[in-house]
């Protein structure tokens, strides 16, 4: 068995579910570190969470329909491109932190007055050039920053997102067991 069979709507109804509810828990982690633990969140920071909440909001319209065919695909192209932006904002996240001090950007103004003040674009462009406490490494597990941590449940909720509404592998598996 290569690929998990996700065939059935209840089964792609529980993944999307499944999807939803590890999104819950990692925006649910997201908020107690920030207001139990004092960590602030960064402009690239808010970014990613907006990523997950577009993923896992994907995620339960996607069970609440439970769709056939083109519409499963449909969920799972809208998650999996809301999963790769996610990844890549992580991404830039991960490699802000990895520069060497000398190049960190200087500390720009909060995410907040950069929106009132610029134009959207202009205020996108800001925040992914990255300011100094973007570059702050404050919380690790395992050896890994969180946004390290958010770029690997980035690429796993975008494989899960594939697998449960694609229906490629679940006909590829159906062949092969057949």
């Amino acid at each position: 068995m290569i690929f998990p069979r996700i065939s059935l709507r209840k089964h792609r109804r529980w993944a999307n579910i499944a999807i939803f509810f590890i999104v819950v828990g990692l925006i649910g982690y997201a908020l107690f570190s920030q207001y139990v633990m004092g960590l602030e969140a960064c402009p690239l920071c808010i970014f990613q969470r907006v990523s997950f909440i577009s993923v896992g909001l994907i995620g339960l319209v996607a069970a609440l329909h439970a769709p056939l065919s083109w519409g499963a695909k449909i969920y799972g192209f809208l998650g999996v491109t809301s999963a790769l932006v996610g990844a890549a904002i992580a991404g830039r996240h991960v490699y802000i932190q990895n520069m060497p001090a000398t190049e960190v950007p200087a500390c720009g103004p909060g995410l907040d007055y950069i929106l009132d003040v610029f134009p959207l674009f202009e205020a996108i462009k800001m925040v992914f050039t990255g300011s100094g406490e973007c570059a702050e490494v404050v919380w690790q597990f395992l050896g890994l920053s969180m946004p390290s941590w958010a770029l690997i449940w980035f690429v796993l909720l975008g494989v899960l997102m594939w697998v449960a509404n694609c229906s490629e592998f679940s006909r590829y598996y159906h062949r092969q067991n057949t």
